[in-house]
């Protein structure tokens, strides 16, 4: 049940947090992963905890992780834990207090229940299907703001390159966070009025991050404005938009040209 899910995951979260602490700021061991960035000893310490304390308690589970090399018997599985251990690796080595865990349970492609926390700051966002979005238990709401012209938007220089917008590229107020899922997490509770993501996604960098958002009332769609399914083959999502409702036809219209 999602509520069982969430409690589950909120305990695992905060466990990861207190691993992850004692390398935050400790010059902890780091190195390259290809062309998939940088991992630290911290990323497989929390990795190994979670998958250890997750799937004892829900054997029957798939497990999906950015540090898990991926098994096709996930998909098999009516249920899946969706895990980046640390999202956020670069803010995590340079001592800055901007990354997360990202927890999530998606049921037949369907993310049930999602946990994203900051340890550094001991913040924790909480949702599931039967639940509202939460930051440290308190209900959060998606921006009300209609004019997309102005509005804060979280995302990289590149996702404002001209080449992605033949509609033309809104006049917008960017910034950016290192944390996919910390991004969703601050458009839920309306801090910004959206974030977007047109690259190709991993499916652990916004499970989790995507369904707090939907839960405060964020428009939550890929680049395309289709649905996001969760547990693909590919594990990969076709980028992310998730805005305040007015302003998500505005942004996808400016995409689409």
């Amino acid at each position: 049940m999602p509520a069982h899910d969430l409690a589950l995951l909120t305990a695992a979260a905060r466990a990861a947090g207190r691993i992850a602490l004692r390398f935050w700021r400790q010059s902890p061991k780091t190195w390259e992963k290809g062309d998939q960035g940088p991992v630290t000893e911290a990323d497989l310490a929390v990795n190994d905890m979670l998958k250890a304390t997750l799937l004892a308690a829900r054997p029957d589970y798939g497990w999906l992780s950015e540090e898990t090399p991926d098994d096709a018997a996930r998909l098999g599985r009516e249920q899946v834990f969706i895990i980046d251990p640390i999202d956020g690796t670069r803010a995590f080595i340079a001592g800055e207090e901007g990354f997360s865990h990202s927890l999530a349970v998606a049921h037949r492609g369907l993310v049930t229940a999602a946990v994203v926390y900051l340890p550094a700051l001991d913040r924790i966002y909480t949702a599931s299907q039967a639940s509202a979005a939460l930051r440290d238990g308190t209900p959060i709401a998606a921006s009300t703001r209609e004019r997309l012209e102005g509005a804060a938007i979280l995302t990289t220089k590149a996702g404002l390159d001209p080449s992605h917008w033949p509609g033309g590229v809104p006049d917008v107020a960017r910034s950016f966070r290192t944390s996919l899922a910390y991004r969703l997490c601050l458009v839920a509770e309306g801090r910004h009025d959206g974030m977007l993501t047109l690259r190709d996604t991993w499916e652990w960098d916004i499970a989790a991050g995507s369904l707090i958002a939907a839960r405060a009332g964020v428009a939550v769609t890929d680049r395309n404005g289709a649905a996001i399914g969760f547990n693909q083959p590919s594990a990969q999502a076709h980028g992310v938009l998730a805005l305040a409702p007015k302003l998500h036809p505005q942004v996808l219209a400016r995409l689409q040209g």
